[in-house]
């Protein structure tokens, strides 16, 4: 099987690395193209993949096509794309508000899925939902789960209204942790922290929650209440949020996400 990644930006190329390890490429090199001559020079020099400029070069050979460029440079990229896809192909978009039907009227494909990765794709937990169009198989499909699952977990979904709805829980989500964090840096700052000791404190209490969340059946609710003793501390601090409505605020975040991605659809 052979594997094309269309854009080394950021995203792209982290999960370029994530699959350029997977079996399924039976030690094949991950093919990979961009238009960035800096970027193509860097490229070349990594082993595992091979380094192209020109789409003729790459993308009739290619089994899997994994598209990941801006939005907006996504009309003339179709346009140069359009005339080298045969119908055996199976396009996968990481592009947000992108839909499956505007990918295959604009490059005549049939087997096209659509996915939402997120930002920790680059430390390998990444969590990607995606969905597919109905003339990609069951084969394929879980030759395209096994791939996203190079980066971290992937999540099938049943129809594109839950990849947007998943831009507003964990597409944007990393942005609202470290909003959370560099608040909570901030007033410890004002304490009288370090900057050093400040992100010490903030990080561990961070990733120490997540782990104690993660390898126990207890919900958050839950955990609240073992932490928050009646007049203690931190239940001064939870009555705090409750009282400013910290709760809906961070619902509506969400779904002003979740809306805007379902307007960048249209």
């Amino acid at each position: 099987m052979k594997v094309l990644v269309i854009g080394a930006g950021n995203m792209g190329l982290t999960y370029a690395e994530g699959m350029a390890k997977s079996p399924l490429l039976n030690r094949r090199n991950l093919m990979i193209y961009d238009v960035s001559a800096e970027k193509i020079s860097s490229l070349e020099k990594i082993s595992h993949f091979d380094v192209f400029d020109n789409l003729e070069d790459c993308l009739p050979q290619a089994d899997i096509v994994f598209i990941v460029v801006k939005p907006y440079h996504s009309d003339e990229l179709f346009v140069k794309m359009k005339q080298m896809v045969n119908p055996d192909q199976v396009f996968i978009s990481l592009m947000a508000g992108v839909t499956i039907e505007t990918i295959q009227n604009s490059l005549n494909a049939k087997k096209v899925i659509r996915a939402m990765p997120n930002l920790p794709a680059k430390v390998g937990l990444g969590v990607t939902s995606f969905t597919e169009s109905k003339d990609v198989t069951r084969v394929e499909l879980l030759m395209v789960r096994n791939l996203l699952d190079t980066t971290g977990e992937a999540i099938h979904v049943e129809n594109e209204n839950f990849i947007n709805a998943s831009t507003g829980i964990s597409g944007s989500g990393p942005a609202y942790v470290f909003y959370f964090m560099q608040s909570m840096m901030e007033a410890a700052l004002k304490m009288g922290f370090s900057q050093n000791d400040s992100k010490i404190l903030v990080t561990q209490t961070f990733e120490g929650a997540v782990k104690l969340f993660t390898e126990a059946n207890i919900s958050p609710n839950r955990w609240m209440e073992m932490v928050a003793s009646k007049g203690g501390t931190t239940r001064a601090a939870l009555d705090s949020m409750e009282d400013n409505n910290v709760n809906e605020l961070i619902k509506e975040a969400a779904y002003a996400a979740f809306n805007r991605a379902t307007e960048l659809g249209k």
